[in-house]
């Protein structure tokens, strides 16, 4: 039986086995990739090449993968490396342990970039994301989930600019459509803030709560603003991708058949397909034979649009 939600200005078909017995809507992505990545995160698409670049950060792997062919490739580096920026055609900005390097797409070597919290040695990087104007906004992470986490702006003149503290794990970055508001999940807290933005400076001021779940059993994880301002996040331990309103408001769970949901973001042609990867460490071998897709690469198509990620400024050099 078909039934179609209104998604902002869209209507979706919806599948719903029994509408007498149930009213939950399933939304089922297409598992595009079974890698069974130990922790996968960071995607990012590149529409110049129409693939999607993603990470496995404790297999150390920065992969492509191309949807049309299904091909997906991948390099190893040195050390964890937690996310990505896009840059010159055959680059990537990798954020690893403790700094950012630059990939060589053509031959896989690294070049170091800038040194972020070297001096803290149980902090590393975590999610990152490129801004309108290219600058680079970098979170950190305390290994033992402790309030010594930080937030960074990294400007196309090398600076480095500390933005934000007390957090445990920055995670989940984003920007609403008109640039106007900055996102921000702290993963252990169960809250994504929202932040006053002024583009122009880079600069966030007032931050509020947006997102509160507390209580809940799962945690917000990475996530990702389409063009009608809506947030898309990844919930981990919580079997799936949640949709809010720019208030706060839940308006649709996207379910996945693996546990740990890590990050999404829109690609394809169009911006309208959602890729979301997803992790298998720390599951035992009950949980894994119970999900045995974890870890797997899955894709939703969808008529709603992704915000265009655009490349991070070449820094001055």
């Amino acid at each position: 039986m078909l039934i179609f939600i209104t998604l902002g200005q869209h209507r979706i078909p919806i599948a719903v086995p029994d509408i007498k017995t149930s009213m939950s809507i399933v939304l089922k992505p297409e598992n595009v990739l079974p890698v069974r990545a130990r922790l996968g995160e960071g995607p990012i698409w590149n529409a110049v090449k129409q693939v999607l670049h993603w990470v496995d950060i404790y297999n150390r792997r920065v992969h492509t993968f191309d949807p049309a062919s299904g091909e997906d490739t991948y390099y190893e580096v040195d050390t964890v490396v937690s996310g990505l920026f896009l840059e010159e055609e055959g680059f990537l900005i990798l954020a690893q342990e403790n700094g950012l390097t630059r990939l060589n797409l053509h031959n896989g070597t690294t070049t170091p970039v800038v040194s972020v919290e070297a001096e803290q040695p149980d902090n590393r990087l975590n999610d990152v994301r490129a801004d309108g104007r290219g600058r680079r906004w970098i979170g950190t992470m305390n290994n033992d989930e402790q309030p010594k986490a930080n937030l960074y702006r990294h400007d196309p003149n090398g600076s480095l600019h500390l933005m934000e503290t007390g957090l445990s794990i920055s995670n989940g970055l984003g920007w609403s459509p008109d640039q106007t508001i900055f996102y921000l999940t702290d993963t252990p807290r169960q809250v994504i803030y929202a932040y006053d933005f002024d583009a122009d400076a880079g600069t966030i001021g007032d931050r509020h709560p947006l997102v509160q779940l507390v209580g809940e059993s799962f945690y917000p994880d990475g996530l990702t603003i389409d063009a009608e301002g809506c947030i898309w996040s990844a919930m981990w331990n919580g079997w799936c991708v949640i949709r809010f309103d720019p208030d706060g408001k839940e308006m649709l769970r996207v379910s996945l058949p693996v546990p740990l949901v890590t990050s999404c973001t829109f690609g394809g042609e169009n911006l309208t397909d959602l890729f979301i990867t997803t992790a298998s460490a720390g599951l035992s071998q009950a949980e894994l034979k119970k999900s045995v897709e974890a870890g797997d690469l899955f894709c939703l198509q969808t008529d709603i649009k992704g915000q265009p990620t655009g490349p991070s400024t070449r820094l001055n050099q």
